[in-house]
């Protein structure tokens, strides 16, 4: 199955961008490559920015504080396992005071580096980091690869609170809704919501339908119109119908 997030706020919308570039850093960070720690660096430095732009921070601390409320009221509930929520309560516990123990305005240790800011701001520039531009970077990315990795590790490990409680609450937010099986007639659906209320919703398709969904929503109604990519990857208005999943996620 191939999974469709689509975020209904602006809040969602950032933690789902993280996820996705804590992701990317982490995979080639771990790389030994210096083409691949160069891609790492450059991701860091989108995260930088992303996460920069609200109070990240306070927001993950206050979700997180509220989902915990949610699952002591579990407690003694012959439903619920005891040790599931010990270990969800205990994960919860340990990313906000992992947030709370961050200092000071988020990666302003790396903005304090001259070094790194310098490759930054070279870095928007097509083709602004060769050798002749930066030769001191260009010596970093010939170094040896445990040793770029240990530069990366201490560049990404103060921001690794935000990638663990993000991960919690999108968890989370995941998991609180249950999937409809539905059809697109002809490529097109349309569903009103009714008052009901959501952050994110889920689509899902089978690999082998060859559709892309193109969603949009408010607070009335929701529309997916599926299309069909030809040769050159143009999208054109599928004919068939199209069967898919749909989830409505809420916290």
């Amino acid at each position: 199955m191939i999974t469709y997030d689509y975020p209904l706020n602006e809040r969602i919308r950032t933690l789902l961008r993280l996820e996705d570039l804590f992701a990317k850093v982490r995979h080639f960070a771990d790389s030994d490559g210096p083409r691949e720690h160069h891609v790492a660096l450059v991701t860091l430095f989108e995260i930088l920015e992303v996460a920069g732009r609200a109070d990240l921070k306070f927001d993950l601390v206050q979700e997180l504080e509220r989902q915990r409320q949610i699952l002591l009221s579990f407690r003694n509930n012959p439903d619920i396992s005891e040790e599931a929520l010990d270990g969800a309560l205990y994960e919860i516990e340990q990313a906000s005071t992992a947030l709370l123990a961050m200092q000071g305005k988020t990666g302003q240790y790396l903005r304090e580096n001259d070094w790194l800011m310098g490759i930054r701001n070279r870095a928007g520039i097509p083709g602004g980091v060769c050798e002749f531009d930066l030769p001191s970077y260009h010596f970093w990315l010939n170094r040896d690869p445990a040793q770029r990795r240990e530069g990366l590790a201490a560049w990404v490990n103060p921001l690794l609170p935000l990638n663990m409680g993000l991960a919690i609450v999108l968890r989370l937010l995941r998991s609180s809704g249950h999937a409809e099986r539905l059809v697109a007639t002809g490529g097109a659906f349309q569903q009103m919501l009714s008052g009901r209320t959501a952050q994110l919703i889920r689509l899902r398709l089978l690999r082998g339908i060859a559709a892309v969904p193109e969603i949009s929503a408010n607070k009335y109604a929701l529309n997916v119109r599926f299309t069909v990519p030809d040769t050159d990857m143009r999208p054109k208005q599928a004919e068939m119908d199209v069967e898919f999943e749909l989830t409505y996620c809420n916290l």
